[in-house]
């Protein structure tokens, strides 16, 4: 459990301290000297609501960044899948209701079927395709029917100098394969995880309330992504585009779920790029490839 003290300000209260968007709270948080709590799974658990009424008892604000993510493995575990990211969600969104504490959740853009051209309103009707993105609507669903002040926000494809990610991923195909395959024939928007956090807070204490997409500026392919990857490690490593169907996996995956930023950009300003984003992880990913072996 992490916790820094900082007397002009309240209490944040991070779930999910342990995953990818917990450990970018806690690195943001550390940053600006703001007092928080990050706390794991053993300290609060959606699947547990006394573990969820003890965890935001204190709290000024609750993120929740815990979530149940294998998108694959939610196909033949959707009930786990959705007791955590659907009923989970409204277990701790009561809680939040009853404490009177703010919570901000974070979503996906797995809730939509990626049947469309432009990119993803916020009030566009949800339509998941899938396992993962079914438990992610009921999540959605029960924290706008809870009576809980609340900030939804939806993203994607995050990553992280750190954890498990496309990112740190691809990076190592790139420095251990001559070359590598990626798929062109889905795109969406990547979305850096500590900015993200940071945005977050910012969208939070600037006033928004309600259901926000946030992610990095630009959209792409996974292929394209891929290369501006392999532009930051400086690999040679040859990549090539492939579809969807060469590249079978269990879930079924929007091929277009590109989500608008406009409302969060009127608040916050332009958002940096995800080539920008990559830029400023450059050094750290460099690092990683050269202490691994080939």
């Amino acid at each position: 459990m992490s916790q820094r003290t900082a007397s002009s300000d309240g209490l944040i209260v991070v779930l999910g301290a342990q995953g990818m968007l917990g450990q970018a709270f806690s690195h943001v948080l550390e940053r600006e000297n703001r007092p928080f709590r990050a706390l794991s799974r053993s300290e609060a658990d959606l699947e547990v609501v006394s573990s969820l009424r003890e965890a935001v008892h204190g709290a000024s604000v609750v993120f929740n960044c815990a979530a149940y993510t294998n998108v694959d493995a939610a196909e033949s575990e959707e009930e786990r899948a959705t007791a955590i990211n659907g009923t989970g969600v409204g277990s701790l969104a009561t809680a939040c209701l009853e404490a009177n504490v703010p919570l901000v959740h974070f979503s996906t853009d797995y809730v939509f079927d990626g049947h469309v051209s432009t990119p993803y309103r916020v009030d566009h009707p949800r339509a998941p395709l899938g396992a993962y993105g079914r438990s992610k609507a009921r999540g959605e669903e029960l924290l706008e029917q809870s009576g809980a002040e609340y900030l939804l926000i939806r993203t994607s494809w995050v990553y992280a100098a750190w954890g498990t990610n496309f990112v740190r991923t691809m990076s190592h195909l790139l420095h251990t394969r001559d070359s590598v395959r990626v798929v062109q024939d889905q795109r969406g928007r990547p979305s850096e995880a500590c900015a993200l956090a940071g945005n977050a807070l910012r969208l939070f204490e600037g006033g928004a309330r309600g259901t926000f997409h946030l992610t990095d500026a630009g959209e792409c392919s996974w292929y394209e992504f891929a290369q501006a990857i392999a532009r930051v490690i400086e690999s040679r490593a040859a990549i090539s585009p492939c579809t969807t169907a060469e590249f079978p996996r269990p879930a079924l995956r929007p091929s277009y779920s590109v989500l608008d930023i406009f409302a969060a950009e009127e608040r916050l300003g332009p958002l940096a790029s995800y080539e920008a984003q990559l830029q400023k992880l450059g050094s750290a990913l460099r690092s990683q490839m050269n202490s691994a072996p080939k």
